[in-house]
């Protein structure tokens, strides 16, 4: 190699209970994704600082967005360069993302990035069963030549590790004691409870990102019939090596996927669901979420993700190439809502310290919370933070270690569950919230049997919905939204106190409800209706 420069950010660890086993196959063919700088940094950056503060900003087409935003042709022309010069394979650019795809073999691109991949064993958790894991992994940081330096900004898919984790959780096989007897509900009955409005997002496409499973697309018809409605438009699209593979195992990420599916397309019938598929790596879910949101085909305005990783499990390069991703979004006035975590203020992590998941974490998401939710003759009756313990699950949130504190988050506080208060310093999480306990879950079908699912998952396509429905309403109201969508929300939601149910009972672990918002379950449950009039 050139002269050599180290990729701030890029240093890996070896995942932790994980051994190497040995070196890499030279011969193994991989991909990696560069993410390179965007034109006119300086300018998007005023753009999204305009959004935060809730000023009135015309969103970008995706064709004005590439135009303006996208990586610049002679920068993508010296990233080719430099794979020339090392027998890699250009496998695609896009200069809308900012990103080019290369290809080479283990021992091209160990010399390429002057790096040494290795094999990696791991033996991790999933419904109570242990399970053994393998995956090609680095430490330390990866190199890019001099004349890169300020080009690519991240270098993701050498190492290929399991980067996230669904959110989702079947009923447990126990009743927590507070809150009673279990029970569920419909998507719809949710939807009606928390007053949604009574459209259908149509008009609408909602993306949800998968990072494994599949769907039947017979489990769907027999669902959404017995709903007593007509099945959405379900198109899978395949990003990377990832493909709609349902398991036959409910247990399997195939239970995220129809739950997804089902949540969202029960409350927005007439919407389009655009399922991505990808590999779960790093490089491969920010494959996706890039792919949704420049997908000119389906056009989504509404993005639902139910993965993600406590922030420690990130590479710094990468959260900065996702933010960069979800920058875009927020530009083109897509939404996108992310569920928070179903491992309470830990976020899983060992040791009791406060963790938030990412991509939830990210200022320019939608971080989606738990609550345990009670209704009577049509009406909630009850709802708190949904906390089941440490077997049973809670609903993630706290403060962010990496993302500062955004401007429509000033003035908050966070008080610990013993009741300390303190001001918020970084960005908090989450934002909303939404039924999630599985003792109060939603009843779904996945694999042809008809079970019940609770977990934070369920409430990133609950709002996805919402927004869908939101969207579809404004593109008939007057002319100063019409054919617009909402776009970034949430500047607008913590202006909109009312519009939300306040929970003010419970804890996630070490953080309190209080009223207003608290690091439980943000600003609380949607009143849809009233979410709707405050921003249409």
């Amino acid at each position: 190699m050139m002269t050599a420069f180290s990729l701030s950010g890029s240093e890996r660890q070896i995942l932790s209970g994980a051994r190497c086993v040995g070196k890499a196959d030279p011969n193994e063919q991989l991909e990696v994704i560069v993410i390179l700088r965007r034109q006119a940094d300086a300018a998007l950056s005023g753009l999204i600082d305009k959004l935060n503060r809730n000023e009135q900003v015309a969103h970008l087409t995706r064709e004005q967005f590439a135009q303006k935003f996208g990586a610049a042709a002679q920068d993508i022309a010296k990233v080719e360069h430099f794979a020339k010069q090392h027998g890699l394979h250009v496998v695609s650019e896009n200069a809308a993302s900012a990103s080019v795809i290369l290809s080479g073999t283990v021992a091209q691109c160990n010399a390429a990035f002057n790096v040494d991949l290795e094999r990696c064993t791991y033996s991790y958790q999933h419904r109570q069963k242990t399970h053994q894991g393998s995956y090609r992994g680095r430490t330390g940081v990866l190199e890019i030549p001099t004349e890169l330096k300020d080009i690519v900004t991240a270098v993701l898919g050498l190492d290929n590790r399991p980067q996230a984790r669904s959110h989702f959780r079947f009923r447990p096989p126990f009743h927590p004691a507070a809150q009673g007897s279990d029970v569920s509900y419909t998507p719809l009955q949710v939807a009606s409870l928390y007053n949604f409005p009574g459209n259908s997002g149509a008009g609408q496409c909602i993306a949800l990102i998968e990072l494994g499973g599949g769907y039947q697309a017979s489990d769907l018809q027999t669902y959404f019939s017995g709903l007593g409605i007509t099945a959405p438009t379900v198109t899978a699209i395949a990003v990377g090596t990832g493909k709609n593979q349902p398991t036959g195992d409910a247990n399997s990420a195939d239970g995220e996927v129809m739950l997804d599916i089902e949540v969202a397309g029960a409350i927005a019938s007439k919407a389009n669901i655009a399922v991505y598929f990808s590999p779960n790596t790093d490089a491969g879910f920010i494959s996706a979420v890039n792919t949704a949101i420049h997908d000119a085909q389906n056009k989504p305005s509404v993005i639902s993700i139910s993965w993600g990783g406590p922030e420690s499990s990130w590479t710094q390069q990468a959260m900065q190439a996702f933010n960069q991703t979800l920058q875009a979004a927020a530009a083109m006035g897509v939404t996108v809502c992310v569920a928070s975590g179903d491992s309470g203020s830990s976020d899983g992590v060992s040791g009791g310290s406060n963790n938030v998941d990412f991509p939830a974490s990210s200022p320019y998401v939608l971080a989606c919370g738990g609550t345990s939710l009670h209704a009577s003759a049509k009406a909630i009756t009850s709802e708190v933070v949904w906390n089941d313990g440490a077997q049973g699950g809670a609903g993630g949130g706290g403060v962010s270690a990496v993302f500062a504190l955004p401007v429509w988050q000033q003035n908050l506080t966070v008080t610990t569950e013993s009741g300390i208060k303190s001001p918020l310093t970084k960005r908090g999480v989450p934002d909303v919230a939404g039924d999630a306990d599985p003792a109060t879950g939603y009843a779904v079908r996945v694999d042809g049997t008809d079970t019940v699912i609770g977990g934070t998952s369920a409430v990133a396509p609950l709002w996805a919905a919402l927004v869908a429905c939101i969207n579809s309403a404004r593109s008939g109201a007057g002319s100063d939204t019409k054919g617009t969508s909402v776009g970034f929300i949430n500047p607008k939601l913590y202006q909109q106190q009312a519009a939300f149910h306040d929970i003010t009972q419970g804890n996630n672990g070490n953080f309190n409800a209080e009223p207003g918002w608290d690091a439980c379950t943000g600003l609380g449950s949607p009143d849809g209706t009233k979410v709707l009039s405050s921003i249409i």
